[in-house]
């Protein structure tokens, strides 16, 4: 069974959050990136996970990533 599938049938509601988010996204937005996400905004106690490298890439995500602090703007 395919990954998508798998995550649609055990969270239904993250799945259709993060088709929304893929749609709403003003970049090229894999669902992958966009189930990351709406899991980490809904589900904020598994962020645990995505400090120990399950993220996508930052250049993805039309959103910030709350994992990583704010690049420093002196360099």
């Amino acid at each position: 069974m395919k990954l998508a599938l798998w995550r649609a049938v055990l969270s239904p509601l993250t799945s259709l959050q993060a088709l929304l988010l893929q749609r709403r996204s003003k970049t090229r937005l894999s669902y992958d990136t966009a189930w990351r996400q709406a899991r980490m905004l809904h589900a904020p106690d598994e962020m645990i996970y995505r400090l120990h490298g399950h993220h996508a890439a930052h250049v993805l995500s039309d959103t910030p990533d709350p994992a990583r602090p704010p690049p420093d703007p002196t360099g």
